[in-house]
């Protein structure tokens, strides 16, 4: 069995996707199994990988053409809801984190991170789902500060009940719908229910999502590695 994390890099700068596989291909655990320089392209090779070969997360760029690295997202998100994705950009400003968080994405990063910052990135997107740094947090924290930019990045209907609040505890933790029913004595089926009501409370489209709003309101804490 592959225990490696697989990779897909979409980026319209060569130099910039030749480099991040070579520093990429260092890493034990980590295996590139995808590159691409244009949405179009990534997505018609995607259709066609095999499933053993399937990316676990895609680093994808936001300045591309003929297709920006959000129309990407929003399209692949349609069709392969699963996949995690990392942004990558030189333009690392607040506006684009909450837009960031509405579409889904686990995580941002800027183009001149550091190398440990970068693996651990990856790794903890895996793990957990999201990563984001001190600044990140931050960045979220002011962004949430504005009742108009919150109420766009989680339009609540009205607050979580404590049952839910559990339940996405440990959605957070990773459990499956059964899982969960077997540690609240509940049936899946009501598990169900209440994601399904928590993404409708929240306004978020997918697991990514209640993980970010969990974060931001205390609900949990991701740990580090």
């Amino acid at each position: 069995m592959n225990s490696k994390i697989k990779i897909a890099l979409i980026d319209d700068e060569q130099l910039i996707l030749e480099g991040i596989k070579l520093l990429l291909s260092n890493e034990q655990n980590i295996s590139v199994t995808l590159t691409s320089d244009n949405g179009p392209d990534f997505i018609n090779n995607l259709e066609s990988l095999a499933e053993n070969s399937f990316p676990d997360i895609a680093l994808v760029d936001v300045q591309m053409q003929p297709m920006n690295g959000f129309e990407l997202v929003g399209i692949l998100k349609e069709k392969y809801p699963d996949l995690k994705i990392i942004i990558l950009s030189s333009h690392y400003k607040s506006s684009i984190l909450g837009y960031m968080v509405k579409l889904g994405v686990s995580a941002f990063l800027p183009k001149n991170s550091n190398k440990k910052t970068f693996i651990e990135a990856i790794t903890m997107v895996h793990k957990n789902g999201v990563y984001f740094t001190a600044e990140d947090h931050q960045m979220l924290f002011s962004y949430m500060n504005s009742s108009s930019k919150k109420k766009s990045l989680f339009e609540m209907e009205d607050e979580l009940s404590e049952r839910e609040k559990d339940v996405v505890k440990l959605i957070c933790q990773e459990f499956t719908n059964n899982e969960i029913a077997e540690k609240l004595f509940i049936s899946p089926r009501t598990v169900e229910s209440h994601r399904q009501r928590v993404l409708e409370k929240i306004g978020a489209k997918n697991t990514v999502g209640i993980v970010i709003y969990a974060i931001i309101n205390h609900i949990y804490s991701i740990e580090k590695i």
